[in-house]
C-alpha cells in the first residue's frame, strides 16, 4: 500500500488530486500539506501537514512520520503570477523542488513533479509540438519548468531516484478556483457563463491552446506513477494533452447551452504574449505508447460537465431538460 505526501495540496490539482488518491489507496494513507492551513472540509478527511517545501526538515519530518514512498509535489507558482513576482517565482519553483527530490533521495521516495505547456517558447514547433524538441521559454515560470525537468531527469540517472512527470496543458476545472495562470480563463469563462451569461476575455478569440478537464489530468498523474517502469523511455514531463481550443471554441461550445451567453475582450498585453509563446497543439502519442495515455473528455464532453456541476455547486442557474438552462 503506498504511503502518499501531497504539496501543494491547496491549490486547483491538489484540490481534486489528494481526494481521488484517497478514494484509491485509503484516506490515512494520503497526506496532504500546504503553506496555508485548511478551512473548512478542506483536509477534513485525512491527515494535513503545515509544510514549507523549501524547508527540507520540514518535508524530512513528514516523510518519517508517516512513513511516507512517494511524494506529489505540486506547489509552484504560477505562470502569470510569476512575471509579475519573477525572483519568487524561481525560489518556489527551483527552491522546492530541489529539497523535494532530495529529500525523496535521502528517504527512498518516488517523486512525481508536473511540468507544463510553458516550458516550451516561441522556437519551439508549434503545431502538435514534439516529446523531444526545442525548449526556449521566455516567461520565468517557463524557465523554472524546464530546469525542474532536468533536475528530475538528473536525480533519476544520477542518484536512481524514481522521478516521473507529465507536461500538463491548461487545465479547467470546477472545483477549484483559477490561480494565476494564463490559461486560468477557460476556467472563468465557465463560471461567468452559469452566473452572468456574460464574459470578458483577457485574450484573444483565435488564441489556440490545449486543455484537459482535471479528471483526466488527476487519472494522468495517478496513471504514470502506477505504470511499468520498464516501458517508461523518458522518467519525465510527457506530454499530454486533450483538446486544442480558443476563446471563441469555448464559447461556441457554451452556446449549445447557454444561447444567450456573451463574450466580448480586453487584452491583457502580458498574458497573451505568454500564450502566443506556447505550442497551439501537442504531441502525446509517446505517453500513450508508454503508459497508455488516453483522455476520456473531450471539449463537448467537458463543458457539459462543467456548466452541470457550476450550476449544481452554485445553485445560482436553471438547468432544463436536454442539457439546457431553462428559460
Amino acid at each position: 500500500m503506498r504511503r502518499i505526501l501531497v504539496t501543494g495540496a491547496l491549490g486547483q490539482i491538489g484540490s481534486e488530486l489528494v481526494p481521488a488518491l484517497r478514494e484509491r489507496y485509503g484516506n490515512e494513507n494520503v497526506v496532504a500539506s500546504d503553506i496555508r492551513m485548511p478551512t473548512g472540509q478542506d483536509g477534513a478527511d485525512g491527515p494535513f501537514e503545515y509544510v514549507d517545501c523549501q524547508r527540507l526538515h520540514q518535508i524530512e519530518v513528514v516523510l518519517r512520520r508517516y512513513d511516507i514512498d512517494t511524494i506529489y509535489h505540486l506547489a509552484a507558482v504560477l505562470s502569470a503570477v510569476a512575471e509579475t513576482k519573477p525572483m519568487v517565482a524561481w525560489d518556489v519553483n527551483m527552491g522546492s523542488v530541489y529539497q523535494v527530490v532530495e529529500a525523496a533521495r535521502q528517504h527512498g521516495c518516488a517523486v512525481f513533479h508536473p511540468s507544463s505547456i510553458g516550458a516550451f517558447g516561441p522556437t519551439t514547433p508549434r503545431d502538435h509540438t514534439p516529446q523531444d524538441t526545442i525548449q526556449r521559454p521566455t516567461t520565468m515560470y517557463g524557465i523554472t519548468k524546464v530546469a525542474a525537468e532536468l533536475l528530475c531527469d538528473y536525480y533519476a540517472s544520477r542518484f536512481r531516484v524514481d522521478t516521473r512527470g507529465v507536461r500538463l496543458p491548461g487545465l479547467v476545472s470546477y472545483v477549484a478556483p483559477p490561480g494565476g495562470g494564463t490559461t486560468d480563463y477557460a476556467v472563468a469563462i465557465f463560471h461567468e457563463a452559469v452566473r452572468h451569461r456574460h464574459y470578458t476575455c483577457y485574450l484573444r478569440a483565435d488564441s489556440t491552446l490545449d486543455f484537459m478537464y482535471m479528471p483526466d489530468a488527476v487519472r494522468a498523474m495517478i496513471e504514470i506513477m502506477e505504470a511499468d517502469p520498464g516501458r517508461l523511455t523518458h522518467r519525465n514531463a510527457y506530454n499530454i494533452t486533450a483538446m486544442s481550443a480558443t476563446p471563441a471554441s469555448l464559447t461556441a461550445a457554451i452556446r449549445k447551452y447557454i444561447p444567450d451567453f456573451v463574450i466580448d475582450y480586453d487584452i491583457d498585453p502580458a498574458r497573451q504574449a505568454i500564450a502566443d509563446s506556447w505550442p497551439n497543439s501537442l504531441d502525446d502519442s509517446l505517453a500513450r505508447l508508454d503508459w497508455d495515455w488516453a483522455p476520456r473528455f473531450d471539449l463537448d464532453a467537458m463543458t457539459a460537465d462543467m456548466l452541470e456541476n457550476i450550476a449544481r455547486r452554485t445553485k445560482t442557474a436553471r438547468w432544463g431538460g436536454g442539457g439546457r438552462y431553462a428559460d
